[in-house]
């Protein structure tokens, strides 16, 4: 399984980089974000920083701030491998981080109203290298987000988002293994098995 897990994500992390138009194919998988009912419902909102060739969401993240919504952007701790979670309010809060990623700065990281915990996420916004139709994802491969989604309530939403090049029929999944709800794509909205 681990040689076809790598396989796959080296196929897709190559789609990926072959994406053409990104900013403009990002934004509509944004849009489609924000049209979601589960959006207009949430009051909390996690939207991750894209990084490297992930479908961008940092053009979309000033417009979500004025939404009337909290949003929450999770950030990574290297030394442990987990990801924490972030109440941004200004796109100045962000500087370029580890895996030259924003993230918040040192400073605001440790303020007792700037932590969120995951039991408050609404909804979540979910990046990955591969998914497929059932809503199957695959990671970087060190596990941060399925850490940290298996936390989040059942009830809000996971939302994938993916370029089509990104899709598979079907990917090897392991117990651990988070499903998505949602992964919208620049033309598809696949409905998953989500963590039932």
């Amino acid at each position: 399984m681990s040689e076809l897990k790598a396989a796959l994500r080296e196929q897709a992390r190559k789609n990926r980089v072959a994406q053409k138009n990104k900013d403009e194919v990002s934004r509509g998988i944004c849009e489609k974000f924000t049209a979601l009912d589960a959006y207009t419902a949430a009051k909390t909102v996690m939207w991750y920083v894209d990084a490297g060739s992930e479908v961008r969401t940092r053009h979309a993240l000033p417009s979500a701030l004025t939404h009337g919504k909290r949003v929450v952007v999770p950030w990574c701790i290297v030394e442990t491998n987990t990801l924490e979670l972030f109440w941004l309010e200004d796109m100045s809060e962000l500087v370029e981080g580890a895996y030259k990623i924003l993230e918040p700065k040192a400073e605001l990281r440790t303020l007792a109203s700037k932590i969120v915990q995951p039991s408050e996420l609404d909804l979540v916004m979910v990046p990955g290298t591969a998914f497929d139709l059932h809503g199957g994802r695959m990671g970087q491969g060190k596990g941060y987000y399925d850490r940290l989604l298996a936390t989040s309530r059942p009830d809000a939403p996971l939302v994938g988002m993916a370029f089509d090049c990104q899709i598979f029929d079907e990917i090897p999944v392991a117990p651990h293994d988070v499903f998505m709800d949602l992964v919208l794509t620049e033309t598809r909205t696949i409905t998953g098995k989500g963590r039932k």
